[in-house]
């Protein structure tokens, strides 16, 4: 038995089972993190070489925003470690991640604006679709997986990154839509177009990560 701050008598079992439960529920987030940047990866790798081969302003876009995507999961997953410390550091993780953001959010704009000018048709790109399709399924699965989590531990890292995994699938149906377009009705301009509209919500991860509300935030 233990007593509480106000001298109420605790059982010591049941603070047990809550540092256990916490404990299990860190080790959860983890291996959702582990999963979720094993999937960015394929994300990244995938979307940039078939960007490249097709070459589709929207595909790149979204391969190079898995690529940042990347270093964000790897900040939450020193944040879910135990004893993990370094604010200053983390701060200065978050606005490089931040800048990265923002100027992947300027070149995709740019070229896109480009494309449209010059009238630059991508080719089709199935093996880009079928990314897009299994980015639809897998992100929102992992955003609800950690949204759950992130209300058991009260973190409010994990609930960004939840959010963060909810716009990458928003980024996918974009995408998924350009490519569709360009494919089945040779809209060109369907490519240049999604990645207009990407721009705005890559700027806005950006600005949320300079600010510190990204998913690198405290635990």
């Amino acid at each position: 038995m233990s007593r509480g701050a106000e001298g109420a008598t605790i059982p010591s079992s049941c603070a047990c089972g809550c540092g256990e439960t916490r404990a299990a529920d860190l080790r959860q987030a983890r291996r959702l993190e582990y999963l979720s940047l094993g999937w960015v990866c394929i994300e990244a790798g995938v979307g940039i070489a078939a960007g490249v081969t097709a070459d589709s302003t929207a595909l790149i876009g979204f391969g190079v925003d898995s690529l940042i995507e990347m270093a964000a999961a790897m900040i939450l997953l020193w944040r879910l470690t135990p004893g993990a410390g370094g604010e200053r550091r983390e701060r200065l993780a978050l606005r490089l991640v931040g800048a990265s953001f923002l100027l992947l959010a300027l070149y995709v704009g740019s070229e896109a604006v480009i494309d449209l000018t010059r009238r630059t048709p991508p080719e089709a790109s199935p093996v880009g679709i079928l990314l897009a399709v299994a980015a639809l399924i897998v992100m929102p699965l992992l955003a609800r997986a950690k949204r759950r989590l992130a209300a058991r531990l009260r973190s409010g890292a994990l609930a960004a990154d939840s959010r963060q995994s909810a716009l990458c699938a928003y980024l996918s149906a974009i995408l998924l839509g350009g490519l569709v377009l360009n494919a089945l009705l040779g809209w060109w301009w369907a490519d240049p177009v999604a990645a207009l509209v990407m721009v705005p919500i890559i700027a806005h991860e950006g600005v949320q990560a300079l600010r510190g509300n990204s998913c690198a935030g405290c635990c």
